[in-house]
């Protein structure tokens, strides 16, 4: 038995060099060759038919960054500026966000090759608020936006904020109509067990699964929300969790049920970080919650912020949602805006604590909204930074 699984190693070694060739290596936003350790790698690996001892080896590639897609501002709205553990803040990316070499598509290949072939041991799951279509979210669901993939070693958590992506069975994976606003992506590689978690996360949030594949043999908390027949039944009705990446990083995970009743931000994250929040979410919102002064630590929401080698851009085209913290390391990649009917809605933060990711979004902010109270500017209720 042992010989076995040492020749199959070896064969596994032998076929990653022979058949997937210069594909399979790690590789940063600039296509550049990453070592493991730096933790970020893109996933190319399922359109090669490898076995589980073989995939295992691919596996030691880490997935962790962050894209702040641009608004169309005339250009065409397909910009992106990427961040991972080796670029020490923002980069322009070369590609387009909807190019098949860009970041999105590298890590969404296994899906891509999924759907035209089955791979054994795979599984995925698609949710989104604002489904493509033919699907519609009841408001009953989570406002949440995401992408979960894994097999039996480990996988990707992609949280992000854009409607309708990725579209349905489709190697098409990015819509139209996410062009015309700035949105927000973070993705981070869990091992496989790490998912049972990530389940009964989304299970508070109630993520709204448009599109499922997860293995009858794999966490009963992900099947349970890939099939959209679970929910809290008893309070608490939010869970905070620490979830260590693959590369052991620690990230933690804000999750609410539509039974919280409060906002995310001012109502739980605040509460954990327990530092002032500067809040980003969408600027067109029916009821907005006004900045929150009346806690010990305010959340104050941010209405312009400033990309780098752009002009300002108002909150009316940005639909990322995220919040940082003025001092030491806390950002978070969130599903909700601070509106009044959120509130009552499902949703969740994936937070990291690291000094670098929180001044490249802290250095974003140019304008937020003070309190009632702050009295800045005699003809003005906002405050510029």
């Amino acid at each position: 038995m042992f010989q076995r699984t040492i020749m199959r190693f070896l064969s596994g070694v032998g076929i990653l060099l022979q058949v997937c060739d210069s594909d399979v290596k790690c590789r940063n936003d600039n296509g550049n060759e990453v070592d493991w350790l730096v933790a970020v790698c893109i996933f190319t690996y399922f359109h090669c038919q490898l076995d589980a001892y073989q995939i295992l080896l691919l596996f030691l590639c880490i997935i962790r960054y962050i894209l702040y897609k641009l608004p169309n501002l005339g250009n065409g709205g397909l910009s992106y500026l990427y961040m991972d553990d080796s670029t020490g803040g923002w980069q322009l990316s070369k590609e387009t966000i909807n190019s098949k070499s860009g970041t999105l598509a590298n890590t969404l290949r296994p899906l891509l090759a999924f759907y035209e072939k089955k791979n054994e041991g795979f599984g995925y799951m698609l949710y989104n608020d604002q489904p493509p279509e033919p699907y519609a979210a009841p408001k009953s669901f989570g406002h949440s936006k995401g992408v979960v993939m894994l097999d039996r070693q480990t996988g990707v958590w992609l949280s992000h904020s854009t409607p309708k992506f990725p579209g349905y069975r489709s190697k098409v994976f990015w819509p139209d109509s996410g062009n015309a606003n700035a949105q927000t992506f973070m993705c981070v590689t869990f091992s496989y067990n790490t998912f049972k978690e990530i389940g009964l996360q989304l299970k508070y949030i109630h993520a709204y699964s448009y599109d499922s594949d997860i293995p009858k043999t794999f966490h009963n908390e992900l099947q349970c929300v890939a099939q959209r027949s679970c929910y809290p039944k008893k309070e608490p009705w939010f869970q905070v969790v620490t979830l260590t990446s693959l590369n052991k990083h620690n990230f933690h995970s804000f999750a609410k049920y539509t039974r919280f009743g409060d906002d995310l931000y001012s109502g739980l994250i605040v509460n954990s970080v327990r530092q002032p929040l500067f809040v980003k979410s969408w600027g067109k919102m029916r009821r907005p919650l006004p900045s929150n002064c009346s806690i010990p630590h305010h959340v104050l929401n941010v209405q312009q912020i400033q990309l780098p080698n752009t002009n300002p851009l108002s909150d009316t085209v940005d639909h990322s949602k995220w919040c940082v913290t003025p001092d030491g390391g806390w950002t978070c990649i969130a599903d909700m805006n601070r509106e009044n009917s959120q509130m009552g809605r499902g949703g969740g933060a994936i937070c990291t604590n690291d000094v670098v990711v929180r001044k490249a979004f802290y250095a974003l902010i140019t304008q937020y909204e003070s309190c009632k109270h702050e009295h800045h500017d005699s003809n003005s209720k906002h405050r510029e930074l």
